[in-house]
């Protein structure tokens, strides 16, 4: 690696540890099936595995994080191609991923979980639901992929396009206005976290693997999951949605809730990432606790 990589490398590790501060978890590297993988783990209690959104990384899911390894054994990896994770030597597709996710709740979770995946990550949950759904507790997809064709707003397609043509902090932010509710309200309650968010998830988007994380996008998360695949989900599925998406739009989720019986959860003032843009206790982090909770112990006993 040259002298250049190491900084750019060590660069990006130096926000990704400052957007993770004060968050109880750990990181480690683990190889699911083939792919070396960049785990956090944190917590006791019933296991709960969050996938991420596409050219995103565990870190964010900080918010959801610090709330749930309270009461779970938290498990948040980065997607394959994503992050601090690696490609492996085989192209990224469906089946791969699938696999992937596979052998890294065998290795992480010493009992089936709750999968939470988010957009990519949803799409990804609900592909491996659907071959393995008794490897599960339960399945959570946010604001997800895979459940429809994929026809965002003009705006949101522009600012998705723009930034991966050329990342930079100005293509970011433009991008950013689309994918939150309330930007500003955003960048306020960050504080100065938001810098290193932005210069953490440009460093991504520029990174070697950032190629390999595209292609994992359009072929495990922009191809649709044919209907009889999803009717064959038998683990008790949750949809949660943010009320002003503006990629998956919330009719998504109305079709597919009244499609497979899919109970649906909306959060208000919410756009893509109801954790992120609601971190409330009272929305958007507090449902994804709340729906990973049914059917564990505690939830049986009220607490």
């Amino acid at each position: 690696m040259s002298a250049t990589h190491q900084s750019f490398a060590a660069n990006l590790e130096e926000h990704r540890v400052r957007l993770l501060a004060g968050i109880s978890v750990a990181e480690r590297r683990v190889d699911a099936a083939g792919i070396p993988t960049a785990v956090l783990e944190g917590g006791d209690g019933p296991p709960v595995v969050l996938l991420h959104g596409p050219g995103e990384s565990a870190v964010n899911w900080r918010w959801t994080i610090a709330d749930l390894v309270r009461t779970h054994r938290v498990v948040a990896p980065d997607l394959p191609a994503h992050g601090s994770s690696g490609s492996g030597d085989a192209p990224l597709d469906a089946d791969r991923a699938v696999a992937w996710l596979g052998a890294l709740i065998e290795g992480t979770c010493p009992e089936p979980p709750a999968v939470v995946g988010h957009v990519l990550g949803g799409a990804v949950a609900a592909r491996f639901a659907a071959q393995h759904g008794g490897r599960l507790r339960r399945l959570v997809l946010v604001d997800s992929l895979g459940l429809a064709r994929f026809r965002p707003s003009v705006r949101f397609a522009l600012g998705f396009l723009g930034f991966t043509a050329r990342p930079s902090e100005r293509t970011f932010e433009r991008f950013m206005h689309q994918c939150a509710f309330d930007l500003d309200q955003l960048r306020e309650e960050m504080g100065d976290d938001w810098t290193s968010f932005v210069a953490y998830n440009v460093g991504l988007a520029r990174a070697d693997g950032a190629r390999d994380a595209v292609r994992l996008f359009r072929r495990a998360g922009l191809a649709r999951i044919p209907s009889r695949e999803l009717a064959a989900i038998r683990v008790p599925t949750t949809l949660i949605w943010g009320r002003h998406d503006r990629a998956l739009r919330l009719s998504i989720a109305q079709k597919a809730s009244a499609r497979y019986g899919w109970p649906l959860r909306v959060i208000d003032g919410a756009a893509d990432d109801p954790a992120r843009d609601q971190p409330e206790a009272s929305s958007g982090t507090s449902a994804v606790r709340s729906v990973a909770s049914e059917g564990t112990r505690s939830d049986r006993s009220g607490a």
